[in-house]
Protein backbone atom coordinates (compact mmCIF):
# COMPACT_ATOMS: atom_id res chain seq x y z
CA UNK A 1 0.00 0.00 0.00
CA UNK A 2 1.97 2.77 -1.14
CA UNK A 3 1.89 6.33 0.23
CA UNK A 4 0.21 4.60 3.20
CA UNK A 5 0.25 7.07 6.51
CA UNK A 6 -0.70 5.71 9.75
CA UNK A 7 -3.66 7.81 11.75
CA UNK A 8 -1.90 10.00 14.73
CA UNK A 9 -4.00 7.85 17.19
CA UNK A 10 -1.91 4.88 15.91
CA UNK A 11 1.28 6.75 16.15
CA UNK A 12 0.63 7.38 19.60
CA UNK A 13 -0.54 4.53 20.29
CA UNK A 14 2.28 3.16 19.30
CA UNK A 15 4.25 5.24 21.20
CA UNK A 16 3.03 4.49 24.35
CA UNK A 17 2.83 0.58 24.04
CA UNK A 18 6.81 0.69 23.38
CA UNK A 19 6.64 3.33 26.42
CA UNK A 20 5.32 0.95 28.61
CA UNK A 21 6.81 -1.66 27.07
CA UNK A 22 10.52 -0.56 27.73
CA UNK A 23 9.43 0.72 31.40
CA UNK A 24 9.89 4.14 30.05
CA UNK A 25 6.86 5.38 33.46
CA UNK A 26 7.68 7.50 36.74
CA UNK A 27 8.49 5.96 39.95
CA UNK A 28 4.81 5.14 40.31
CA UNK A 29 4.16 2.98 36.81
CA UNK A 30 2.27 5.52 35.74
CA UNK A 31 2.24 7.80 32.28
CA UNK A 32 2.47 11.43 31.97
CA UNK A 33 -1.19 13.16 31.42
CA UNK A 34 -2.99 13.60 28.62
CA UNK A 35 -2.44 17.77 28.32
CA UNK A 36 1.37 16.60 28.69
CA UNK A 37 1.10 13.61 26.34
CA UNK A 38 -0.56 15.71 23.60
CA UNK A 39 2.50 18.35 23.47
CA UNK A 40 5.11 15.89 23.57
CA UNK A 41 3.18 14.13 20.47
CA UNK A 42 2.20 16.99 18.98
CA UNK A 43 -1.45 16.15 19.02
CA UNK A 44 -4.90 17.06 20.34
CA UNK A 45 -6.34 15.68 23.75
CA UNK A 46 -9.02 14.03 21.45
CA UNK A 47 -6.22 11.83 19.65
CA UNK A 48 -4.26 10.95 23.17
CA UNK A 49 -7.58 10.09 24.97
CA UNK A 50 -8.08 7.62 21.83
CA UNK A 51 -5.05 5.86 22.19
CA UNK A 52 -5.15 5.62 25.69
CA UNK A 53 -8.60 3.96 25.27
CA UNK A 54 -6.91 1.28 22.96
CA UNK A 55 -4.53 0.67 25.71
CA UNK A 56 -6.83 0.37 28.32
CA UNK A 57 -9.23 -2.03 25.81
CA UNK A 58 -6.15 -4.24 25.48
CA UNK A 59 -5.12 -4.62 29.24
CA UNK A 60 -2.16 -2.57 29.38
CA UNK A 61 -3.29 0.14 31.69
CA UNK A 62 -5.93 1.75 33.97
CA UNK A 63 -7.55 5.36 33.78
CA UNK A 64 -8.25 6.66 37.53
CA UNK A 65 -10.29 9.60 37.77
CA UNK A 66 -8.22 12.50 39.18
CA UNK A 67 -5.36 9.89 39.69
CA UNK A 68 -3.77 9.21 36.15
CA UNK A 69 -3.25 6.91 33.56
CA UNK A 70 -1.10 3.52 35.67
CA UNK A 71 0.01 0.54 33.48
CA UNK A 72 -1.46 -2.95 34.50
CA UNK A 73 1.43 -4.57 36.12
CA UNK A 74 1.47 -7.98 34.49
CA UNK A 75 -1.33 -7.23 31.92
CA UNK A 76 -1.97 -8.34 28.36
CA UNK A 77 0.94 -10.28 27.04
CA UNK A 78 0.79 -11.46 23.47
CA UNK A 79 1.32 -15.17 22.55
CA UNK A 80 4.87 -16.05 21.72
CA UNK A 81 5.29 -18.72 19.22
CA UNK A 82 8.47 -21.01 19.06
CA UNK A 83 9.46 -21.64 16.08
CA UNK A 84 11.45 -24.69 16.44
CA UNK A 85 8.07 -26.47 17.19
CA UNK A 86 5.66 -25.41 14.71
CA UNK A 87 3.00 -28.75 15.62
CA UNK A 88 3.87 -27.55 19.68
CA UNK A 89 3.30 -24.49 19.15
CA UNK A 90 -0.34 -25.21 16.95
CA UNK A 91 -1.28 -27.59 20.14
CA UNK A 92 -0.65 -24.44 23.01
CA UNK A 93 -2.36 -22.23 21.01
CA UNK A 94 -5.14 -24.10 20.55
CA UNK A 95 -5.27 -24.76 24.69
CA UNK A 96 -5.86 -20.89 25.18
CA UNK A 97 -7.51 -19.56 22.33
CA UNK A 98 -10.83 -19.39 20.88
CA UNK A 99 -12.01 -19.35 16.81
CA UNK A 100 -14.61 -17.52 15.59
CA UNK A 101 -15.44 -19.02 12.12
CA UNK A 102 -16.27 -16.92 8.79
CA UNK A 103 -16.66 -18.66 5.96
CA UNK A 104 -16.66 -22.41 5.12
CA UNK A 105 -16.96 -24.18 1.71
CA UNK A 106 -15.54 -25.95 -0.95
CA UNK A 107 -13.36 -24.71 -3.90
CA UNK A 108 -10.85 -24.67 -7.00
CA UNK A 109 -7.56 -23.25 -5.04
CA UNK A 110 -5.44 -21.52 -6.82
CA UNK A 111 -2.28 -23.00 -8.95
CA UNK A 112 -0.04 -22.11 -6.14
CA UNK A 113 -1.85 -23.79 -2.71
CA UNK A 114 -2.47 -26.73 -5.57
CA UNK A 115 0.74 -27.00 -6.03
CA UNK A 116 2.12 -26.51 -2.53
CA UNK A 117 -0.44 -29.26 -1.61
CA UNK A 118 0.90 -31.71 -4.38
CA UNK A 119 -3.35 -31.79 -5.28
CA UNK A 120 -4.42 -33.90 -8.14
CA UNK A 121 -5.37 -32.08 -11.44
CA UNK A 122 -9.10 -30.85 -10.62
CA UNK A 123 -9.01 -31.73 -7.25
CA UNK A 124 -11.01 -28.94 -4.68
CA UNK A 125 -10.21 -27.94 -1.33
CA UNK A 126 -12.08 -27.62 1.61
CA UNK A 127 -11.43 -23.90 1.87
CA UNK A 128 -11.98 -21.71 5.72
CA UNK A 129 -11.33 -18.27 7.14
CA UNK A 130 -11.11 -18.40 11.07
CA UNK A 131 -10.76 -15.37 13.25
CA UNK A 132 -8.17 -16.80 16.38
CA UNK A 133 -9.57 -14.71 19.93
CA UNK A 134 -7.10 -14.50 23.09
CA UNK A 135 -9.03 -13.03 26.55
CA UNK A 136 -11.83 -12.13 23.70
CA UNK A 137 -9.64 -9.93 21.37
CA UNK A 138 -8.95 -11.18 17.90
CA UNK A 139 -5.04 -11.53 16.92
CA UNK A 140 -5.00 -13.74 14.27
CA UNK A 141 -6.75 -14.15 10.86
CA UNK A 142 -6.50 -17.67 9.32
CA UNK A 143 -7.40 -18.64 5.77
CA UNK A 144 -6.91 -22.56 5.30
CA UNK A 145 -7.32 -24.96 2.19
CA UNK A 146 -7.80 -28.36 3.16
CA UNK A 147 -8.29 -31.65 0.45
CA UNK A 148 -11.64 -32.30 -0.26
CA UNK A 149 -10.88 -36.19 0.04
CA UNK A 150 -10.18 -35.20 4.27
CA UNK A 151 -12.39 -31.76 4.08
CA UNK A 152 -15.53 -33.66 3.73
CA UNK A 153 -15.15 -35.70 6.96
CA UNK A 154 -15.98 -32.80 8.73
CA UNK A 155 -18.92 -30.38 9.15
CA UNK A 156 -18.75 -26.36 9.49
CA UNK A 157 -19.68 -27.33 12.78
CA UNK A 158 -16.78 -29.51 13.53
CA UNK A 159 -14.69 -26.59 12.73
CA UNK A 160 -16.42 -23.72 14.29
CA UNK A 161 -16.14 -25.55 17.53
CA UNK A 162 -12.92 -28.14 17.37
CA UNK A 163 -9.14 -27.57 16.54
CA UNK A 164 -8.45 -28.46 12.49
CA UNK A 165 -5.39 -30.64 12.84
CA UNK A 166 -7.77 -32.42 15.58
CA UNK A 167 -10.20 -33.27 12.88
CA UNK A 168 -7.72 -33.73 10.77
CA UNK A 169 -6.02 -36.55 12.63
CA UNK A 170 -9.63 -38.01 13.34
CA UNK A 171 -10.11 -38.39 9.49
CA UNK A 172 -7.03 -41.23 9.95
CA UNK A 173 -3.97 -38.62 8.75
CA UNK A 174 -0.83 -39.24 10.36
CA UNK A 175 1.00 -35.58 10.24
CA UNK A 176 4.58 -35.74 9.84
CA UNK A 177 6.37 -32.44 9.14
CA UNK A 178 5.20 -28.87 8.22
CA UNK A 179 6.71 -26.05 6.39
CA UNK A 180 6.46 -22.34 6.94
CA UNK A 181 7.81 -18.86 5.63
CA UNK A 182 7.23 -15.47 7.51
CA UNK A 183 6.99 -11.95 5.87
CA UNK A 184 5.40 -8.66 6.96
CA UNK A 185 2.11 -7.51 5.06
CA UNK A 186 -0.21 -4.55 5.72
CA UNK A 187 -3.85 -5.03 6.60
CA UNK A 188 -6.53 -4.60 3.94
CA UNK A 189 -9.99 -3.32 4.61
CA UNK A 190 -11.35 -6.44 5.49
CA UNK A 191 -8.54 -7.71 7.69
CA UNK A 192 -8.17 -4.78 9.45
CA UNK A 193 -12.35 -5.32 10.29
CA UNK A 194 -11.53 -8.88 11.18
CA UNK A 195 -8.63 -7.96 13.86
CA UNK A 196 -9.47 -4.69 15.14
CA UNK A 197 -6.92 -2.67 13.65
CA UNK A 198 -6.37 0.34 10.85
CA UNK A 199 -6.16 -0.10 7.80
CA UNK A 200 -2.38 -0.39 6.54
CA UNK A 201 -1.58 -1.55 10.19
CA UNK A 202 1.95 -3.61 9.94
CA UNK A 203 1.05 -7.63 10.63
CA UNK A 204 3.58 -10.58 10.66
CA UNK A 205 2.15 -12.81 7.59
CA UNK A 206 3.18 -16.17 7.42
CA UNK A 207 2.23 -19.41 5.02
CA UNK A 208 2.43 -22.66 6.40
CA UNK A 209 1.97 -26.14 4.11
CA UNK A 210 1.43 -29.16 6.71
CA UNK A 211 2.00 -32.67 5.12
CA UNK A 212 1.32 -36.08 6.39
CA UNK A 213 3.75 -39.31 6.81
CA UNK A 214 3.48 -40.66 3.14
CA UNK A 215 4.27 -37.04 1.74
CA UNK A 216 0.89 -35.63 1.32
CA UNK A 217 -0.15 -32.27 1.66
CA UNK A 218 -3.32 -32.30 4.10
CA UNK A 219 -3.38 -28.39 5.19
CA UNK A 220 -2.08 -25.08 3.43
CA UNK A 221 -2.95 -22.31 6.07
CA UNK A 222 -2.19 -18.06 5.23
CA UNK A 223 -2.33 -16.34 8.25
CA UNK A 224 -2.05 -12.91 9.68
CA UNK A 225 -1.17 -12.09 12.90
CA UNK A 226 -1.71 -8.94 15.17
CA UNK A 227 2.20 -8.23 16.26
CA UNK A 228 1.00 -6.31 19.63
CA UNK A 229 -0.49 -10.09 20.42
CA UNK A 230 1.99 -12.48 18.22
CA UNK A 231 5.49 -12.63 18.66
CA UNK A 232 8.16 -15.19 17.46
CA UNK A 233 11.05 -17.05 19.59
CA UNK A 234 13.68 -19.02 18.54
CA UNK A 235 16.35 -21.16 20.49
CA UNK A 236 20.30 -21.33 18.53
CA UNK A 237 23.33 -23.18 18.82
CA UNK A 238 26.11 -22.57 17.66
CA UNK A 239 27.05 -26.41 15.34
CA UNK A 240 29.85 -27.32 13.14
CA UNK A 241 33.40 -27.35 13.19
CA UNK A 242 35.31 -24.09 12.89
CA UNK A 243 35.89 -22.05 10.67
CA UNK A 244 32.37 -22.93 9.06
CA UNK A 245 30.65 -22.96 12.50
CA UNK A 246 26.72 -21.60 12.32
CA UNK A 247 23.77 -21.18 14.24
CA UNK A 248 21.48 -23.78 13.97
CA UNK A 249 17.70 -23.89 15.55
CA UNK A 250 17.35 -26.24 18.79
CA UNK A 251 13.96 -27.38 20.66
CA UNK A 252 13.72 -24.83 23.88
CA UNK A 253 12.87 -26.41 26.56
CA UNK A 254 9.20 -25.11 27.03
CA UNK A 255 8.69 -26.77 23.35
CA UNK A 256 9.87 -30.31 24.59
CA UNK A 257 7.45 -30.02 27.10
CA UNK A 258 4.98 -29.30 25.43
CA UNK A 259 5.39 -31.11 22.92
CA UNK A 260 5.41 -34.61 25.39
CA UNK A 261 2.36 -33.25 26.72
CA UNK A 262 0.31 -32.81 24.20
CA UNK A 263 1.20 -35.52 22.14
CA UNK A 264 -1.99 -37.11 20.07
CA UNK A 265 -3.59 -34.32 20.80
CA UNK A 266 -2.90 -31.94 17.86
CA UNK A 267 -4.44 -27.79 17.31
CA UNK A 268 -4.39 -25.24 14.85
Amino acid sequence: MAGFEPSKTQLVYLALRDRIANGRLDSQGALPGEQALAVQHGVSRVTVRRALAELEKEGLITRRQGAGTFVVEGGAKPIVADLSNVLANIVAMGRETAVRLLEFAYRDPPAAIAQALKLASGEKTQFSVRVRLIDSQPFAHLTTDVPERIGVTYTEADLATRPLLALLERSGVQIERATQEITAVLASPEIAAALDVDVGSALIGMKRTVFASDGSGVEHLSALYRPDRYALHMDMVRTGDVPERRWSTVLSPGSRRNSRRSAGRPRS
